[in-house]
């Protein structure tokens, strides 16, 4: 009965977990290309009192053994980098990846940080930043007598300047980065992902070479979070841990009735 109140015990810590990552999940549902957190579960280790498959008399073995677990933990939060939605916003600095792929961004301090939230736009001086005003990299660069921008789907930026009878001039070319693991990458918070050992090393190439996505012009990528999925699987997580209260209800009505006996 101590056990149970122990096993029960993990459930409620995991499910509560559970519904952190959801509303974490629910919360950024409009957040340009957020991705959605997937927990995984593990069951703990099992005390066995008789191991499968153990002899119960010369050349006879058991069939199934007597083990009991001590309950369950939440293994990790899974990053789920598949498609969102694209919306087109008219504005001509934003740009949607339409498969894999992130944007590199560099951080004031010299650091690269990676994105999919390609609501890019100008600073004082012309670059390409973020809305938190990081440079995009490579560093592009638009003229301040530019009438129109294009960006390519293969990245590649130009202009058309008041001076150039509607003649453009590419200005430069935007680069995705893949990993082999992307769902190691460490999220950092706005919109940021950080490189890890277990994402691997990155991986430049072109828009639409070597397994990345096409740049899409005046789109934005949306989160890829289902509400009616997330509010079935809070549902599941607060009758799971309902259930977890009940069993800890159970055990202690079983150890006050041992304690009545024992009077």
């Amino acid at each position: 009965m101590i056990r149970a109140l122990y096993t029960a015990a993990t459930g409620l810590n995991a499910q509560q977990l559970v519904v952190d990552n959801t509303s974490n999940n629910l919360a950024n549902v409009n957040t340009t290309g957020f991705k959605r957190g997937q927990a995984d579960f593990q069951d703990l280790i099992y005390v066995t009192e008789k191991q499968p498959g153990a002899e119960a008399a010369q050349g006879l073995q058991v069939p199934t053994g007597l083990q009991v677990g001590s309950g369950v933990r939440v293994a990790g939060i899974t990053k789920v980098f598949s498609q969102g939605s694209t919306v087109n916003t008219g504005n001509q600095f934003d740009v949607a990846v339409d498969g894999q792929g992130f944007f590199q961004v560099t951080l004031p301090n010299g650091e690269i940080r990676f994105t999919r939230d390609g609501s890019l736009r100008l600073n004082a001086v012309g670059n390409l930043v973020t809305a938190d005003g990081f440079l995009i990299t490579p560093q592009i660069t638009i003229p301040p007598d530019a009438i129109s921008t294009s960006i390519g789907a293969d990245g590649t930026i130009s202009v058309i300047t008041a001076g150039a009878n509607g003649a453009s001039t590419i200005l430069g070319q935007l680069t995705l980065v893949r990993f082999p693991n992307p769902a190691g990458l460490s999220a950092e918070g706005r919109n940021l992902f950080s490189e890890t050992a277990s994402s691997g090393p990155p991986i430049i190439a072109t828009p639409g070479l070597n397994g990345t996505g096409l740049v899409r012009q005046n789109f934005l990528e949306r989160s890829n979070v289902d509400v009616v999925t997330e509010l079935v699987g809070l549902i599941l997580a607060q009758r799971a841990y309902e259930f977890n209260t009940r069993a800890i209800r159970t055990a202690d009505n079983m150890l006050e009735n041992t304690t009545a006996i024992m009077r």
